[in-house]
């Protein structure tokens, strides 16, 4: 495990090249999307690599049929071409398939949320946690660092049924330096608090674990859970990380709103009975065609740390009237 700071992609990825020599089993599909580890599995391994060109919904289609025959399958794509692209294909041949059929088909989406600053909307991905949420039997995993995206790879070998891994595209910080989070249970806590508590997925617990430094700093302290696997993390462990609190913020890079963590968070709140005030922190739901460094960014659509920091100072008000 490295703590030197990587790409997502490439560590999982490199985790995938070296248990290929292995498990005859594993087998790799992309859509026209490469990267140097993916180069140096088609040199070693070129029958269990398919190409399928820029065509997601063959993509689908065809791993579902290498895991109809006993393939552990890994699809690799562009974040919101591999969810909106193949999107029916996703429901039937994986989501529906995967009820009466066992099957292991992982779809690896790089670039979740604003990671290709420079591209625009058309290849950032507000809407792929709401997408895929949806679709029953699969898991969503939001890692938050490489160590965790790493760590990944033997859950996605280890466990049947589809999985759907929201890849950032840039290289973040290392927040798991000794250990990455126990995916059995499918979140991490990170500190505890008095009142408050941040609930954060993927590249914004980086924005959680900021803004709870600034709070301690000014005197108010507030808990920190990262939930890496938004669809089977334990209910029950989950529950009681969140009991103590009266306020919980959901942050994620997605539209607010719309589905998201969110609505999970809203609907765990609900059915077990905590008795919380839920404020949710997402993106404004708009598409915006300005470009430029993720923070700015993100403060211009509400998710910025500063942006956070006057959300969540405004629920420790209303908590206190």
């Amino acid at each position: 495990m490295s703590c030197r700071p990587r790409a997502m992609r490439d560590v999982f990825l490199e985790q995938i090249w070296e248990a290929m020599a292995d498990d005859q089993r594993l087998f790799f599909v992309s859509a026209d999307f490469g990267s140097p580890v993916l180069d140096k599995i088609q040199a070693d391994f070129p029958g269990r690599l398919v190409n399928v060109g820029i065509a997601e919904q063959n993509l689908i289609n065809i791993s579902a049929g290498l895991a109809l025959e006993g393939y552990t399958v890994f699809a690799y794509a562009i974040a919101p071409f591999i969810t909106m692209r193949c999107y029916e294909q996703a429901r039937v041949s994986l989501a529906l398939l995967s009820e009466v059929r066992p099957m292991n088909v992982n779809l690896i989406g790089v670039g979740a949320g604003y990671s290709y600053v420079v591209s625009g909307p058309t290849h950032q991905c507000y809407e792929d946690i709401t997408l895929m949420r949806a679709l029953p039997n699969f898991q969503l995993l939001s890692p938050a660092d490489h160590v965790t995206a790493e760590n990944l790879f033997n859950h996605c070998a280890g466990n049947q049924g589809p999985k759907y891994l929201r890849f950032d595209a840039q290289v973040l910080p290392v927040i798991y330096e000794q250990a990455a989070p126990d995916m059995e249970v499918g979140f991490h806590v990170h500190k505890k608090g008095d009142r408050i508590c941040l609930i954060a997925t993927g590249y914004m617990l980086h924005t959680a674990l900021e803004v709870a430094k600034q709070l301690s700093e000014a005197g108010e302290e507030v808990g920190v859970i990262d939930l890496v696997n938004l669809t089977n993390y334990s209910v029950k462990q989950l529950e009681a990380a969140l009991r103590p609190y009266t306020g919980l913020a959901s942050l994620e890079e997605g539209f607010r709103g719309r589905g998201g963590l969110d609505s999970m968070l809203f609907e765990f709140t609900a059915r077990r009975r905590l008795q919380a005030t839920v404020l949710n922190l997402g993106v404004e739901p708009a598409y915006r065609f300005e470009l430029g460094p993720r923070p700015e960014l993100h403060e211009q659509v509400g998710i910025g740390v500063q942006s956070v920091l006057k959300s969540v100072r405004g629920l420790s008000e209303s908590l206190s009237k």
